[in-house]
């Protein structure tokens, strides 16, 4: 297969899909469940690409191919054991959502714990990738219509942390009080971040200067 063969064909299944399947970041499962062959065709393809292959492309396309994985993946996990409320339904006490063999990637199956933290994370060290990482949930960022693609990753990162900002799962001001309560996922992972004080303020356009830093609680129910 031609060097970016692969990430082309692939990511195209998958913009069609979502195009077809996500509005304003809520996911119609119901259908996907009754058509499951393009999502499933989508993680055979992306399951498919070789680690060589991978290995090849540059930073952005690899960035924006894993990201497409990730969300897939979990599109798939839930489509698997759809209807849930949640995807904490999912897996045990023990061995939750994220622990599942769930990823198709180089010949093996992974699970979303170890794409995010044993690959993107450590690996890319980007951390908007964070507000394009969605769990199913309605505490997430908003699953985009679209695919990420190498050409239009940063606007597309970029654009995703404005729009998480933008909703009260993301940020809320109350400068009556004083404080500034943000997502949980800023806690959960506030080392990948620079400053979070200057990465909320960059990307909504509010100054939290001064204000008490809050976190809000997590919605997890499913971004149906």
């Amino acid at each position: 297969m031609l060097l970016g063969a692969a990430l082309s064909v692939a990511a195209q299944d998958l913009d069609a899909l979502l195009k077809d399947h996500v509005v304003n970041g809520r996911v119609d499962y119901r259908a996907l469940k009754a058509d499951p062959a393009p999502l499933k065709t989508y993680l055979a393809e992306a399951g498919a690409v070789t680690e060589s292959t991978f290995g090849g492309w540059s930073e952005q396309q690899q960035l924006a191919f894993l990201i497409n994985l990730y969300n897939a993946a979990t599109l798939q996990l839930i489509v698997d054991h759809y209807p849930v409320e949640s995807i904490k339904d999912i897996g045990s006490f023990f061995k939750g959502p994220w622990d599942q063999p769930a990823v198709p990637m180089f010949g093996k199956t992974i699970t979303l714990n170890t794409l995010e933290h044993k690959i993107i994370r450590p690996q890319y060290n980007e951390p908007r990738v964070h507000m394009a990482l969605v769990c199913a949930a309605k505490g997430c960022p908003l699953l985009r219509s679209e695919a990420y693609t190498a050409e239009r990753l940063n606007e597309q990162l970029d654009d995703q942390s404005r729009q998480y900002l933008a909703t009260p799962a993301g940020l809320v001001i109350d400068r009556n009080k004083g404080t500034a309560s943000i997502s949980s996922i800023f806690k959960w992972y506030g080392d990948d971040f620079a400053s979070v004080p200057t990465f909320v303020e960059m990307y909504s356009g509010e100054s939290i200067d001064g204000l008490k830093i809050k976190y809000l609680s997590y919605d997890w129910s499913l971004n149906e």
